[in-house]
């Protein structure tokens, strides 16, 4: 079975909504500086983005692990 291109898109984005607002989180936590911590956490976004997207696409035609069961 193989995940279309929008469900992979899909994951990448509320993925990606999830380790922003982790790192936003963190960043505020550790310098104590809301304005930082959104600079960091808005870095980040897009990298992580196409980096998941490309993660997931490229594991769709990883075999390993899987079962027809």
């Amino acid at each position: 079975m193989i995940a279309t291109k929008t469900r992979s898109l899909t994951k990448t984005i509320t993925w990606r909504l999830l380790g922003s607002l982790d790192t936003l989180l963190l960043s505020w936590l550790i310098t104590g500086k809301a304005s930082l911590a959104l600079t960091i956490a808005s870095s980040e976004i897009l990298t992580k983005l196409v980096l998941y997207y490309w993660h997931e696409r490229i594991w769709n035609f990883i075999r390993w692990g899987r079962s027809n069961k």
